[in-house]
C-alpha cells in the first residue's frame, strides 16, 4: 500500500516538476452530472444504466470529446440531470436538463442546437476520482468543498481530468484552462480569478485545445511579461521539430516567438498506482523574442523625400 509521503503528487512535487504545458489537448468536453460512486473508470464502473458507461464511452470517441461525470461536492440533489457541452477553442458553453440518464447517449457535443441554454458563468471542474488515484480524493475533495463555499454554483467535483501527480486539479471552462498544485485555501481565487478574465499564473497548467508545446510557451511568456488577462495571449502558430518546437503568439502590442524544447525528467512513478517509473516529459521556453506590430498610423506615415 502507498504509503502518504509517496503518493505521485509528493514525488512530483519534490522532482520540481514543472506545472507548464502539462494539460491534456482536449477540445470538446461533455459534462453528465451523477451523484456517484464512480469506481476505477469513471464510466465503465460508475453505477449508471447497463451499457450507458460503454456507450459514453464510444460517444465520446465518435464526437471527439473527453466525457466526464460530475457532482456537487454536498451532494445536493435537483431536479433533473445537468448536461453541459463545452468547445475550449471557442470558449463556448451549452447546457440542457435531462429527464433520463440515458437521453445523454442521443445528444453530439458538437452540435450546439442539441444544448440551448448559452451558460453565462464560469463552470469549475474539481477531480476528485479517488478510486482512480488516491492524491485526488485527498486533495481535490478539500479543493472543491472550499471553493465551494464562495462558488456554489460554479464549482463541481469530476472523474479524471489528466495529471494525478499535479492535484488538486482544477479545469475552469469554458476555456479549458487546467490549474495544479492548488490548495483548499487559494480555490475560490482561482475560480474567482477566472471569472473575471485573469488567470493565476502560478499555478496554470495550460489551456486544453492548445498541444502542449504551446502551453508552455503561453506560461513562459505571461510569467515574464506578467500578462494574466485571458486574452491578453492569443495562440497563431506552431512548427514542431521532433524535442523542439516554435511557438508564435500574439500579445496587445506586439507578435511573440517562443522556442521551446522537449526534455526528460528522472523516471518516477506517475501515479499513486504505477506498477513502475517512467520519466516524464516536460517543455521549457528556451527563448522570448518581441516582435512590436506598427499602429495604424505608423503604417500610414511615409517620410518626406
Amino acid at each position: 500500500m502507498t504509503g502518504f509521503g509517496d503518493r505521485c503528487s509528493r514525488r512530483s512535487e519534490a522532482a520540481d516538476e514543472p506545472l507548464a504545458g502539462t494539460a491534456s489537448t482536449i477540445r470538446r468536453w461533455l459534462l453528465l452530472e451523477h451523484a456517484g460512486p464512480w469506481g476505477r473508470d469513471g464510466l465503465l464502473d460508475a453505477r449508471l444504466p447497463d451499457g450507458l458507461g460503454l456507450a459514453l464511452r464510444d460517444l465520446g470517441r465518435r464526437s471527439r470529446s473527453r466525457v466526464l461525470l460530475i457532482r456537487r461536492p454536498a451532494r445536493a440533489e435537483g431536479s433533473g440531470t445537468a448536461c453541459f457541452a463545452i468547445d475550449t477553442a471557442e470558449a463556448w458553453i451549452g447546457a440542457r436538463t435531462l429527464e433520463r440518464l440515458d437521453d445523454v447517449v442521443q445528444l453530439d457535443p458538437g452540435d450546439r442546437s442539441a444544448f440551448p441554454h448559452a451558460v453565462r458563468e464560469p463552470v469549475a471542474v474539481v477531480c476528485t476520482h479517488g478510486r482512480r488515484d488516491v492524491c485526488c480524493a485527498e486533495r481535490g475533495r478539500r479543493l472543491a468543498a472550499a471553493a465551494a463555499l464562495e462558488h456554489s454554483t460554479s464549482v463541481w467535483e469530476s472523474t479524471h481530468v489528466g495529471g494525478d501527480r499535479f492535484a488538486g486539479n482544477l479545469v475552469a471552462f469554458p476555456h479549458g484552462l487546467v490549474f495544479g498544485r492548488v490548495e483548499p485555501e487559494r480555490g475560490a481565487e482561482v475560480v474567482a480569478a477566472y471569472a473575471q478574465g485573469r488567470i493565476v499564473l502560478d499555478r496554470y497548467r495550460g489551456r486544453t485545445s492548445h498541444p502542449m508545446p504551446a502551453q508552455a510557451a503561453d506560461v513562459a511568456l505571461r510569467m515574464r511579461s506578467g500578462l494574466d488577462r485571458i486574452d491578453d495571449v492569443r495562440l497563431l502558430a506552431v512548427e514542431r521539430a521532433g524535442d523542439v518546437a516554435t511557438v508564435r503568439l500574439a500579445l496587445p502590442a506586439a507578435d511573440a516567438l517562443v522556442r521551446v524544447v522537449r526534455n526528460e525528467l528522472s523516471p518516477m512513478r506517475l501515479t499513486c498506482a504505477s506498477g513502475s517509473e517512467e520519466a516524464a516529459a516536460t517543455w521549457t521556453a528556451e527563448s522570448i523574442e518581441l516582435d512590436a506590430r506598427e499602429s495604424p498610423s505608423q503604417r500610414g506615415t511615409s517620410s518626406s523625400p
